[in-house]
C-alpha cells in the first residue's frame, strides 16, 4: 500500500520536490492512515486539526489525540477551536457548510503564514463516489460529476488528496495490519447528515444491484473529468464572447451580458447556467433569470451568494456588491484664481470648481434620496435628482452609489461625479474658488 501511495503521488504530481505539506487530521482512521503513510514515505509534513465543538467532550478528546500523534511523529502541530453552531446560525448555513468554510479558512491562514505549499486531506475512493451522488442531487452540472479531484484549489490553497487511490476496505486493512490507533466519530453513523445516508443507505443498495458499482463509477468519473475539459473549453469561449467587463465612473466594476446574445445562445439554458453558476445563484434563481429573458423588465433583480443580477434595459448586469457602498471622500481646498483650468479643457469626473463665496461651509456628503432637487449647471430652474439619473441612463446599481455634496444650509452643491449645481458655478464675479476632488469613491 505504501508503494501505491507513492506511485499515485508521483503520477498525479501531488507533492513537487521541496514542497511543505500540511495534513488535515481529524483523528479518524482515514486521516490517521494518511499521516502514517506520509511518515513512512519520509515526506516532510505538519499536522493541523480543527475543534468544531459539536460533540461536547469528544471534540477535546480528538484534539488531544491528534496533538499526541503529532508529537509521536515529531512534527509541527496547529490547532484551533470554533463555535460552529453559532457560525452556521449567523450566516444561515448548514452545519456541514459552516464547518467546511471554517476549516478551510483556518488551513489557508496556516499555509500562508508558515509557507506550506500543499494541504492534504484524507478523502478516499468511497468519499469520491459519495460526492458524485451529492453533486448529482444538488444540481452542480457536469462540474460535479468528476467527484473529488486529486488536486484542486480551495480558498487560495492547493489541496491534494493522495488517498483517492484507496478504498475504505484498503484503509481498514492497513490500519489493522499496522495496529494504528484512531478515534471513532459516532456522528459517522448518524442519518442526520446527507453524506451518511448515501454511505449507509444508498450505496449498499447500489452495490447489491451492481456488484462492480465502485469500479464502474470511478471509471465513469475519470471519463467525466476528461469530458469536462472539453466542455469547459467550449463554455469558456462562450463566456469570453458574451461577457463584458465595465468600470463604472463611480469607482466599481461589474460584468454585463447582452440580453439578445443570451437569448440566442444554443443550448441556451445550459450555457446561461454555466455563465451564472460561478456567481452563486441557485438552480431556481437561474431558472427565473432564464424565464425573464423572454420578457425582461428593467429593474428586476436576482440574488445569489454575494452577488446580484439586474435586468437593465437590454443588459443583464452582475455585481458582487450587495452592501450599501460607503460615501465617497471629497477633498475641499482653496485654489488660486490663476490656477483654475481652462474651462474648455476636458474635465475629470471626480473634480469640480465652485465659487467659494456662494456656499456656506462646511460641506458634507450624503446619499441622495427621492425628492431631492437641485439646479443643474446650465439651467435656471430646479430639477429632481432622480430625473438627472434617469437622463444619464444609470442602472440601479450605479444609482446606489450616487452621493450628494451639500453645504451647511443643506443645499445640493454637487451630484458627485455627475453634475454641479448652477448656483455655485464659477462666474466673472468669482473672487475666491474652491476645488472639489473625489479622493476615494467609497467601497463598491
Amino acid at each position: 500500500m505504501l508503494d501505491r501511495f507513492m506511485q499515485y503521488i508521483a503520477a498525479q504530481h501531488l507533492v513537487p520536490p521541496g514542497s511543505k505539506v500540511l495534513l488535515a487530521v481529524s483523528g479518524g482512521r482515514d486521516s490517521v492512515c494518511m499521516a502514517h503513510l506520509f511518515h513512512c514515505a519520509r515526506i516532510p509534513f505538519a499536522i493541523a486539526h480543527c475543534n468544531f465543538n459539536l460533540r461536547p467532550g469528544d471534540c477535546d478528546r480528538d484534539q488531544d489525540f491528534v496533538r499526541q500523534l503529532a508529537e509521536e511523529y515529531g512534527v509541527e502541530f496547529f490547532t484551533t477551536s470554533f463555535d460552529t453552531q453559532d457560525h452556521a446560525n449567523r450566516y444561515r448555513l448548514s452545519i456541514e457548510e459552516a464547518a467546511r468554510n471554517l476549516r478551510y479558512g483556518f488551513f489557508s491562514s496556516i499555509c500562508s503564514k508558515h509557507g506550506y505549499q500543499r494541504l492534504a486531506t484524507a478523502h478516499h475512493r468511497n468519499d469520491a463516489i459519495e460526492t458524485l451522488f451529492l453533486n448529482l442531487f444538488r444540481g452542480t452540472g457536469i462540474s460535479g460529476l468528476h467527484g473529488i479531484r486529486p488536486l484542486s484549489e480551495i480558498f487560495d490553497i492547493t489541496v491534494i488528496r493522495p488517498m483517492l487511490c484507496f478504498s475504505r476496505p484498503d484503509i481498514d486493512d492497513y490500519v489493522i495490519r499496522h495496529q494504528l490507533s484512531y478515534i471513532d466519530d459516532y456522528t459517522n453513523d448518524s442519518l442526520d447528515y446527507r453524506r451518511n445516508r448515501i454511505r449507509l443507505q444508498l450505496m449498499p443498495l447500489v452495490r447489491e444491484l451492481y456488484p462492480s458499482a465502485d469500479a464502474t463509477l470511478m471509471a465513469d468519473m475519470n471519463r467525466f473529468a476528461q469530458v469536462e475539459q472539453i466542455y469547459d473549453k467550449a463554455v469558456s469561449e462562450v463566456k469570453e464572447r458574451v461577457g463584458h467587463s465595465e468600470q463604472s465612473p463611480f469607482g466599481f466594476g461589474y460584468k454585463w451580458y447582452d440580453l439578445d446574445e443570451l437569448r440566442n445562445l444554443s443550448p441556451r439554458d445550459t450555457l446561461v447556467f454555466e455563465i451564472l453558476r460561478p456567481y452563486g445563484f441557485s438552480l431556481a434563481t437561474i431558472a427565473n433569470i432564464i424565464d425573464a429573458l423572454s420578457s425582461p423588465q428593467t429593474g428586476t433583480r436576482f440574488f445569489g451568494s454575494g452577488y446580484m443580477a439586474l435586468i437593465d434595459r437590454d443588459r443583464l448586469v452582475v455585481t458582487g456588491s450587495l452592501a450599501p457602498p460607503s460615501a465617497p471622500v471629497v477633498d475641499v481646498s482653496p485654489v488660486a484664481m490663476s490656477q483654475l483650468p481652462n474651462l474648455g479643457a476636458p474635465k475629470d469626473r471626480g473634480v469640480e470648481y465652485i465659487d467659494a463665496d456662494s456656499v456656506q461651509l462646511p460641506l458634507s456628503v450624503r446619499r441622495w434620496k427621492s425628492g431631492d432637487r437641485f439646479c443643474p449647471l446650465g439651467l435656471s430652474h430646479h430639477r429632481l435628482v432622480s430625473d438627472l439619473l434617469k437622463d444619464c441612463k444609470l442602472n440601479l446599481i450605479e444609482k446606489q452609489h450616487i452621493h450628494l455634496l451639500v453645504d451647511a444650509l443643506g443645499r445640493i452643491v454637487w451630484v458627485v461625479g455627475l453634475r454641479l449645481d448652477n448656483r455655485f458655478r464659477l462666474t466673472r464675479n468669482t473672487r475666491r474658488a474652491l476645488r472639489l476632488e473625489v479622493t476615494d469613491w467609497g467601497n463598491a
